[in-house]
């Protein structure tokens, strides 16, 4: 087992040391989601994956090589950018003009048929017609899921850049890349269309397998037939399209327009991450601009090869030299009962929708992150309750009780060991899962020092911490650890004791199966006190 952490790099196709240029303040941009729907699960996997990795890089039991190849213990800083998409990410992404429609605009237009129909999501008190309500409406929601998922990033408002708001270091970046004659301007004005070229980078194609000779264009009516015959290779890619028409425009040299998708993600890793290193935005021969870099394997063609190309030609001397990130992960697809997911199929969900039907957070997060970030996930009923059954275990496992460090370092390190070799192994979060399980059953007890092993090591790298304060002895109600004390719940509580009180037991039976189909289960104890658990 490798001493140091090692990680499966996408680019150079194998698993090797994973190495930060500064190994006490690591870089990381993870490509996030775009805000014109509910993030559903297949979304939250990949970024829950990109959270385990960062929190696993902060643990002070992660080792880490810098660029010489020595090793470095934890804890670190490590600095995670995710953005929000609310521009310029077209419905035909997968081709690398991105063509079909402005994903803002397809949630513009499917939200004002829904407020027609009397369907608008609840508490979407937007105007429909308006993208940038729409997308603060949705970026707002996809931050509530992430938080209650324990998405680090989600409570960093600043590591969470917007795309819309960084439109001017987009044209700022463009303009670097015509100038060194990377990207150049085809049409008339009016109908202006910026490129990248991708004979101007060699390496193009070295993370998705890719070749030139290979590549097709696909314009797919974003880009009329004059402008795509003006291209210098079916296969350069749209920086900037000039449309007057367009839902979300802004000015830039090339006319009226907005940014491709591609552009914003290379913007951002450089003004949310790199800039305070390379405030020239030149950056040494061979040295990368950030350490890693993930996303869902969706995103490494076109959307991470073509980033690779422009950073690499906009910021380093010799583009041929370094790989903007200098390591790559990406998170296998999610499957849902063996199948893709599919609102027809009936196996669509997004995390709320499991909220809603009483699933614990902390059950979803373990669900999606316990397979192997390079395995197709296959979410199952089944996989959700052992889930839920494992959580409830290790939280009476790290137990209530105030403790103190114990004075036995040798025990904890002895105990840690296999998690920290898991962890260590290109982030076999499987094996470190089974390992815990392991260590509870042989432990048997809640010992102070397993106790301690779990909050301070495990519980903070998992993303699966408890709430440790004694219960509010003041109040009727009881919950369960870990069970969300919802106010609508609290309320047929209240209406419940009520009904109870004026001897009104059907409509106190009704309220109990109410509560039942919520997902909370009740229960009379003495005392006048009520238990409320999973149903």
């Amino acid at each position: 087992m490798p001493k140091s952490f090692h990680l499966y790099n996408t680019l150079t196709k194998r698993v090797e040391p994973f190495r930060a240029t500064d190994p006490s303040n690591v870089t990381f941009y993870t490509c996030g989601p775009t805000v014109y729907d509910d993030a559903h699960i297949g979304n939250f996997r990949a970024f829950l994956i990109a959270d385990l990795l960062r929190r696993w890089l902060e643990s002070p039991l992660c080792t880490i090589q810098d660029a010489d190849g020595k090793e470095h213990k934890g804890p670190r800083t490590v600095r995670h950018a995710m953005n929000i998409t609310d521009v310029g990410h077209m419905t035909d992404d997968d081709q690398a003009d991105g063509g079909g429609q402005d994903k803002m605009d397809a949630a513009r237009t499917r939200l004002i048929e829904a407020k027609k129909a009397g369907t608008l999501p609840a508490g979407a008190d937007i105007d429909p017609a308006d993208p940038y309500a729409i997308a603060k409406f949705y970026g707002g929601r996809f931050i509530e899921d992430a938080k209650k998922l324990g998405l680090k990033v989600a409570s960093e408002d600043a590591m969470m850049p917007r795309a819309t708001a960084y439109v001017p270091a987009m044209i700022a970046l463009i303009e670097r890349l015509i100038a060194r004659d990377c990207a150049y301007v085809t049409g008339e004005p009016g109908n202006r269309a910026v490129y990248f070229s991708v004979n101007a980078f060699g390496s193009y194609g070295a993370l998705s397998g890719n070749t030139l000779e290979a590549l097709r264009s696909g314009a797919g009516g974003r880009v009329d037939d004059a402008n795509q015959q003006t291209k210098r290779h079916p296969a350069d890619f749209l920086l900037w399209k000039e449309d007057a028409s367009h839902l979300m425009k802004w000015p830039s040299p090339w006319g009226a327009g907005y940014p491709g998708w591609h552009i914003e993600c290379s913007a951002m890793a450089y003004e949310v991450l790199a800039k305070a290193v390379f405030p020239d935005g030149n950056v040494p021969n061979g040295q990368p601009l950030i350490d890693l870099h993930t996303g869902g394997e969706d995103n490494i063609f076109p959307h991470h090869e073509c980033e690779i190309a422009q950073s690499c030609c906009a910021f380093n001397a010799d583009p041929s030299g370094a790989p903007f990130a200098r390591h790559w992960l990406h998170t296998r697809f999610l499957l849902v009962d063996g199948a893709k997911m599919s609102k027809s199929k009936g196996n669509f969900y997004t995390a709320r929708d499991l909220f809603a039907k009483g699933v614990e957070p902390a059950a979803l997060r373990l669900a999606l992150i316990r397979t192997h970030y390079r395995t197709n996930a296959d979410f199952t009923e089944q996989l959700l309750k052992d889930s839920q059954r494992m959580i409830e275990r290790w939280r009476r496992y790290a137990g209530y009780d105030p403790f103190e460090e114990p004075a036995d370092r040798e025990e904890i390190n002895e105990v840690l060991q296999p998690f920290v070799e898991a962890m260590s192994n290109d982030l076999n979060i499987s094996d470190a899962i089974a390992f815990v399980n392991i260590w509870i059953n042989r432990s048997g007890g809640n010992k102070r020092a397993d106790s301690f092993v779990y909050r301070e090591f495990i519980g903070p790298v998992l993303g699966i911490e408890f709430d440790y304060s004694p219960p509010d002895e003041s109040s009727p109600y009881v919950f369960a650890p870990g069970l969300e004390r919802r106010d609508d719940v609290i309320e047929k509580l209240e209406q419940r004791k009520g009904a109870r009180a004026n001897k009104d037991f059907a409509t106190s039976d009704a309220i109990r199966d109410e509560l039942a189909a919520m997902g909370y289960a009740i229960k009379d104890v003495a005392g006048g006190k009520v238990e409320v658990t999973r149903a």
